[in-house]
């Protein structure tokens, strides 16, 4: 067989390896995959941030019990203006772990139509930070904002429906509105539209900008997120009923 030639049995099969010979060398052994130019390629980037939502679970159960009990106004000890109340709105939903995860773990379910879904939950937000401006002191309000990373585990994990996303979406908007009861007008109009941009900013990024790192999770590091997710979701309502 002359040299630099391509051996006949090498080209049967989609698995056979190809053998090729080269003047003066070894038989060299390449894979068919590696000769393919469209081979996808499993960079360290993708794999760094397949690996980033299951970084940002310790990082946010390590944030303080302060940060998740008070707002922006109250840690700068500001008093109730429209600029305050802005910048609260904007800030509240990512001071709050709960807040912050719940959204997140959105880019985790896979939701189809994202841009309806988008609608559909700062409508259902906003209605229940309405809500709880009108009827304030639902019992436990706390707990059972904590218990939506619960549901949003099980939905992860298929168990339950991916609508009841909805109510659980304006029940954080119910408890964004307790910490500005009793505000006049005008700090409190800011407040609310500094929470629509801000949780509309935090799904746009969970559910159009996290979506190409959702897609490259297998299913053993989604089923680990969905149980971090119950995880904290149990210990933030335990504490919350019982502190």
């Amino acid at each position: 067989m002359p040299a630099g030639s391509i051996h006949p049995q090498a080209r049967r099969g989609p698995a056979v390896t190809t053998m090729l010979f080269t003047h003066g060398r070894r038989p060299e052994s390449v894979s068919a995959a590696s000769l393919t130019p469209d081979a996808p390629l499993d960079s360290p980037l993708r794999r760094v941030l397949g690996l980033l939502p299951l970084l940002l679970i310790p990082a946010v159960v390590l944030l303080s019990g302060e940060a998740r009990a008070h707002h922006l106004i109250e840690l700068l000890q500001q008093r109730p203006t429209p600029l305050a109340g802005l910048l609260s709105g904007l800030a509240h939903p990512v001071l709050g772990p709960d807040h912050l995860l719940f959204l997140l773990a959105l880019s985790l379910v896979g939701l189809r139509h994202r841009s309806r879904w988008m609608l559909g939950l700062l409508a259902t937000g906003l209605g229940g930070s309405l809500v709880g401006l009108v009827l304030p002191g639902l019992p436990a309000a706390e707990a059972l904002v904590a218990f939506t990373l619960v549901l949003v585990g099980l939905v992860l994990l298929g168990r339950l429906d991916r609508w009841l996303l909805l109510p659980a979406f304006a029940l954080h908007g119910y408890g964004l509105s307790a910490s500005v009861l009793g505000w006049s007008a005008g700090p409190l109009l800011f407040y609310l539209a500094g929470l629509l941009l801000s949780q509309g900013a935090l799904l746009l990024l969970a559910l159009q900008g996290l979506k190409a790192v959702s897609v490259t999770l297998s299913t053993g590091r989604r089923q680990a997120m969905a149980a971090a997710l119950l995880g904290c979701g149990a210990a933030w309502t335990w504490s919350a009923l019982v502190g």
